[in-house]
């Protein structure tokens, strides 16, 4: 690393801190957030219940696939025999946006070995990555902190894991909590993370694209989840047509 590129990082991070008290700053981060993920678990878990699934499944599952999105369209698909192969196709399509945000990601994790980020990727998820990405655009820094990542991911794992799973014991006495509104903090944590990373008008467009389009495929292309990819493969063209040129800024 260069002496200017020391002296970059200083003045932008003028306080460095330790890898206990990054990790502490993540939880802290996470904690707005995990107020959100907290119904949104609940409602996975009351549906899994009706599925059949125990309060011994639901934790496996949450805790080996921590997928939000991948889970609910799993146990909306599940049946007795279930469809395997059904299943994994649409939690693929579901989980095709971590393949923008591992690639918005990957810049930052240059420096670090790769047996690590590939182990750190595990816990990827929308709010983790929203939050690590914006914390580190934030400090002006080209590559995150991954004390902070481990904390706020800490949070969401053990809140996700542990929820679901109190969703699955709940289930018998409360019902169906979608009639609580439960299902609107996914909505509500995705336009918190939206605020938190916005960047401008122009910078949006890719947003919106996604958005029309991805609304425009689930009202004509209702079965399923093509939605996702489309919404994310228009993102994708948008921000690469929009992309400032090379030297443009300095024209």
């Amino acid at each position: 690393m260069s002496a200017a590129h020391q002296a970059t990082e200083t003045a932008s991070d003028p306080a460095p801190r330790s890898a206990s008290q990054e990790v502490r700053r993540g939880l802290r981060a996470s904690l707005p957030v995990l107020f959100g993920v907290i119904p949104f678990a609940l409602v996975l878990g009351a549906q899994a219940a009706q599925k059949g699934l125990s309060s011994v499944e639901m934790p496996l599952m949450a805790g080996l696939n921590f997928a939000g999105g991948s889970e609910f369209t799993a146990i909306r698909l599940w049946t007795s025999p279930p469809h395997l192969l059904l299943i994994a196709a649409m939690s693929f399509l579901v989980n095709s946006r971590h393949l923008l945000m591992g690639a918005a990601l990957a810049p930052f994790l240059r420096d670090v070995p790769r047996r690590k980020a590939l182990a750190a990727l595990f816990f990827m998820c929308d709010e983790s990555w929203a939050l690590t990405l914006a914390d580190a655009r934030r400090r002006m820094l080209n590559r995150i902190s991954m004390s902070y990542y481990l904390g706020v991911s800490a949070g969401l794992y053990l809140c996700w894991v542990t929820f679901t799973t109190l969703g699955v014991v709940l289930a018998p006495v409360i019902g169906d909590m979608e009639r609580y509104g439960f299902d609107m903090a996914f909505t509500a944590v995705f336009l918190v993370l939206l605020r938190g990373m916005w960047r401008g008008v122009r910078a949006s467009r890719p947003w919106l694209a996604s958005l029309v389009v991805a609304a425009l495929t689930y009202r004509l292309v209702p079965d399923g989840a093509w939605y996702v990819a489309a919404g994310a493969l228009a993102g994708l063209v948008c921000a690469a047509f929009t992309a400032p040129k090379r030297g443009a800024a300095h024209d």
